[in-house]
């Protein structure tokens, strides 16, 4: 036999052995069946995975929802507070200085360095103790 006459016959067992072995109707309904199932499974994971996104993204803006309304609401507090007689009363005593009648006012000096300066003088140097003096007469006096 020639090289080209062995060349063929192996060619041919090959071909036959490719039609009744491996090209059966059963391992292409298998292979066509774990590639559906791939797809299924990816196609899952992915909705899933954007389901899921979605969910964290829906649950920050009503989180920021609920923290815009505690804003407004507080908000429209303060708005009401500003408006009453009580707050405009302290305002005008405060900024402009005004009494009601019958009313004294006291006006107090502006602090000197002396009076800020009055009990800094307790805090010299001479007077400071090391930490272990401080613990000794913590735990012992």
């Amino acid at each position: 036999m020639s090289i080209l006459e062995r060349l063929k016959t192996q060619l041919r067992r090959l071909r036959y052995y490719s039609k009744k072995d491996i090209f059966t109707l059963t391992n292409i309904f298998t292979v066509v069946a774990l590639v559906f199932a791939a797809a299924c499974i990816y196609s899952t994971i992915t909705a899933t995975t954007r389901n899921w996104q979605l969910e964290q993204k829906l649950a920050n803006l009503r989180l920021e929802e609920a923290r815009l309304k505690v804003e407004v609401e507080t908000l429209e507090l303060e708005q009401q507070y500003y408006a009453t007689a009580e707050y405009q009363e302290i305002m005008a005593r405060s900024k402009q200085g005004k009494m009601l009648p019958g009313e004294t006012m006291v006006v107090m000096p502006k602090n000197t360095a002396s009076a800020k300066n009055k009990y800094q003088e307790f805090d010299s140097p001479s007077t400071k103790r090391s930490n272990f003096e401080e613990w000794l007469d913590f735990l012992f006096s």
